[in-house]
């Protein structure tokens, strides 16, 4: 019996796409394709951006659900580089609702510090007209 038919019925969240954290600033996608390729045929890796916040992740894409399953089962907690590395499943809703809170978070600072500049020039109106 294979892996697969012996564990057919997968967790919802498993899914071909991986979203890796912790990796090494300085690794390729060489080196990721030799890591993530020993557990399955990999369809994609794109590294995040050494100059932006997505720097140290990268998303990994298996052509194959259970390839993908078993690389998060043995590669989170991995030492790379001296980090280790956190593997999960890529969940869209979950990324979609980090961007809105960051987006909703960003306009309530712009919010407030209009807010605060209007009550300095009231203050400022008020002290004039004394």
């Amino acid at each position: 019996m294979s892996a697969k038919s012996i564990n057919s019925r997968l967790p919802p969240e498993v899914n071909r796409i991986l979203y890796v954290r912790n990796l090494p600033f300085k690794i390729t996608s060489e080196e990721l394709y030799q890591i993530f390729g020993k557990y399955g045929a990999v369809y994609q890796i794109r590294l995040g951006e050494r100059g932006r916040d997505t720097k140290g992740t990268a998303f990994v894409v298996y052509e194959d659900i259970y390839d993908a399953k078993r690389a998060v089962d043995h590669l989170s907690g991995f030492n790379v580089g001296g980090r280790y590395l956190v593997c999960m499943y890529y969940q869209p809703a979950k990324f979609e609702r980090r961007a809105n809170a960051e987006e909703k978070k960003k306009e309530l600072e712009e919010l407030r510090r209009q807010v605060k500049a209007k009550k300095q020039q009231l203050a400022a109106n008020a002290n004039q007209t004394e």
